[in-house]
């Protein structure tokens, strides 16, 4: 396989089990010149594991922004980089946002080398709707989770979050609040020794006695539309009592105070009794 110089690779490794990696990926990580690792420490057992020696530089979230400027250099210079993460595929919830968009900003060719994501092996299992959105870890602060969960719980999509296992219980009594009605799949150490796979209610599970050790991806199924009630002859009565009394516009803002329906439905509603009744 050949590689272009001038370029950065973006490769994805295995999640747990060191022969979960794609052919096209070990060719790439053999024939570059220099892997950019997240943990250096810990890549090398990949790497020692399919036999391969080069330059590991490190590139974390807490070094990210000052290797930018090195890593272009090198990349000019006519070297080809690869950029590997702990585990998966590169940039979800792993550094390398900035580092991508210095490479765009300088016309630097990069190439994706597919290959294992806990987000897809999860998803894969569930037995959800494939409509999914992603959002990785959630925020360590309190307010912050109860903020994002809030918002999202009112998307009807299926959605994936990074859990650390050790708190899965904290975690769950917020799920529980705000995903009552939906059904949850706990992916605990994908394609390692210990994996395991937890099907629960988000309205009935009970708190874990033991410790969870190791990596959660919790994916929560998809929401069911919810049926707003309306009484069309309650809101008719309401109505009449106002357009004898104010004018339309002020009749379409105070019924939109107390009615679950759109503006525009409220406002030809109103039209329509004014048309007939001549309010």
């Amino acid at each position: 396989m050949k590689l272009l110089k001038n370029s950065l690779y973006i490769v994805s490794t295995p999640i747990g089990n060191l022969d979960d990696i794609t052919l096209r990926a070990i060719e790439v990580l053999k024939n570059c010149d220099i892997i950019l690792c997240e943990d250096t420490r810990h890549s090398l057992k990949l790497l020692n594991h399919l036999k391969i020696k080069k330059k590991l530089i490190s590139y974390h979230k807490f070094n990210e922004k000052k290797q930018i400027n090195s890593i272009i250099k090198h990349i000019n210079q006519g070297k080809i980089l690869s950029l590997i993460s702990d585990a998966g595929t590169p940039l979800l919830s792993d550094p390398g946002r900035f580092l991508i968009n210095a490479c765009i900003e300088k016309n630097i060719k990069i190439y994706p080398i597919p290959g294992v994501s806990s987000i897809t092996a999860s998803m894969s299992i569930s037995g959800f709707s494939d409509k999914f959105l992603f959002y990785g870890f959630l925020p360590k602060n309190e307010g912050e989770i109860v903020k994002v969960l809030e918002k999202l719980s009112d998307y009807e999509f299926s959605q994936i979050f990074f859990i650390p296992a050790i708190k899965i219980n904290y975690y769950l009594k917020k799920f529980k609040k705000y995903y009552s009605n939906r059904k949850l799949l706990i992916a605990r150490e994908i394609t390692k020794i210990h994996e395991e796979y937890l099907r629960i209610d988000g309205a009935n599970f009970e708190k874990f006695k033991k410790t969870m050790k190791g990596e959660v991806t919790l994916v929560v199924s998809e929401g069911q539309k919810h049926k707003i009630y309306f009484d069309e002859e309650k809101f008719i009565n309401k109505a009449k009592i106002y357009l004898k009394k104010y004018s339309l516009k002020d009749t379409v803002e105070l019924m939109m105070i107390n009615e679950n329906i759109s503006k525009k439905k409220i406002y030809n509603l109103c039209i329509k009794l004014k048309n007939e009744k001549n309010y």
